[in-house]
């Protein structure tokens, strides 16, 4: 058996959930950005995050198709799946049935421009043997990121000079009250497997349905979620004008 590392995972994994059906943005796995669809430039980041195996969670057979077609590993899951973390556990079940992997890493396949850095970031938690759940969050710097109901805070206390504490909360709304900062949550999860496995058994809690946040039924549930403070969030691709920042912050050298 592997020894168990500093990130407290012995065999960890990335799965990346991906599906075509986007409102504001259809095909979205598919676009293309400099020649290359997006899923696979966010396999690249999770490959050159070098923590394990890289495997899509497609919904559709052309995502499988273009992951497999640039090298990549890629599962077909039920395309009806209510979540992303539905569609991981699947793909976990049918390519891992042996258990062999104790971490599961969630990367999103609409943020092609992630830093690998932040992949191994979110593992760190897990050296705390009580977490269940990992992810990520940086600072808010503008006064829109602290107004806006699509940027979900994350009520967490850090102590001075550390980068890891406790997540209480994850709000909509500008919380907690009071002078200090405010943090942007990163919807990037590092979870033990029997803590997916749990979690996509519950059903949806209280205030989950209240505030359009799944992450708000683990903490309902009483599981333990730890967040690791990062420099930056990461581009997510959601409109035709993010795809646009995505093209000019990947062109190629000249």
């Amino acid at each position: 058996m592997a020894s168990l590392t500093a990130s407290g995972a012995r065999n960890p994994i990335v799965l990346i959930p991906a599906r075509l059906a986007a409102t504001r943005l259809p095909d979205k796995p598919l676009a293309d950005i400099h020649g290359v669809p997006m899923i696979v430039h966010v396999w690249r980041r999770a490959m050159e995050a070098d923590i394990g195996p890289v495997v899509v969670a497609a919904a559709e057979a052309e995502i499988v198709d273009a992951v497999v077609a640039a090298g990549g590993r890629a599962v077909l899951t039920d395309p009806g799946h209510p979540s992303g973390s539905d569609r991981i556990h699947e793909a976990l079940l049918r390519i891992d049935a042996e258990a062999r992997h104790d971490v599961i890493v969630n990367v999103q396949g609409d943020l092609p421009t992630l830093a690998p850095s932040a992949i191994r970031a979110a593992l760190e938690p897990m050296a705390e043997p009580a977490v269940d759940i990992a992810t990520l969050a940086a600072e808010i710097r503008t006064a829109y990121e602290r107004e806006a109901p699509h940027v979900v805070k994350a009520v967490v206390g850090f102590a001075a000079g550390r980068t890891i504490a406790r997540a209480l909360y994850f709000s909509r709304t500008q919380v907690p009250a009071g002078e200090g900062p405010l943090y942007h949550h990163i919807g990037l999860y590092a979870y033990r497997r029997a803590a997916l496995a749990r979690f996509v058994a519950l059903p949806p809690g209280v205030l989950e349905r209240r505030e359009k946040l799944e992450q708000l039924r683990a903490l309902e549930a009483g599981m333990r979620i730890d967040v690791r403070l990062v420099d930056a969030v990461p581009l997510g691709v959601d409109t035709p004008e993010d795809l646009e920042t995505a093209r000019r912050r990947l062109a190629p050298a000249t």
